[in-house]
């Protein structure tokens, strides 16, 4: 099993916009929902925004929604996160994971929290204000 590696991260003023990309091995996309995750210091790791590999559908915590997209390249074996709109709260150590392969139903993010596995290598995102 490879780890996913997230990469993309940087520092940027607040208002500015990243797109963080997560490579990660075939087994991984093979898994039910896959994630992006992020921790910043002193906090508990939390959910950013997750998708069905199966039919696409997405899920977003509710400070990021309408600022963060999350989308799936197959064909690339590739976990994308695009930022926008971003806000010095959202500097953290981001991650990609995928669930379990046990798991089947629904990817919502806090019906899957404590479920996700394979976590590599993250990338830092710094906002500016």
């Amino acid at each position: 099993q490879v780890q996913p590696v997230a990469s993309g991260g940087g520092s940027v003023q607040a208002g500015g916009s990243l797109r963080l990309s997560c490579a990660a091995s075939g087994d991984s996309f093979n898994r039910y929902c896959m994630g992006w995750f992020r921790q910043a210091p002193g906090k508990e790791r939390e959910g950013v925004a997750t998708i069905s590999t199966i039919d696409g559908r997405t899920y977003y915590a509710d400070d990021v929604k309408g600022r963060f997209t999350i989308s799936l390249v197959n064909t690339e074996n590739s976990l994308t996160l695009q930022m926008s709109s971003l806000k010095p709260e959202d500097t953290a150590m981001y991650y990609c994971a995928a669930v379990v392969s046990v798991w089947r139903g629904t990817c919502d993010i806090q019906k899957t929290r404590g479920h996700y596995v394979d976590w590599g290598q993250g990338t830092q995102v710094t906002v500016s204000s």
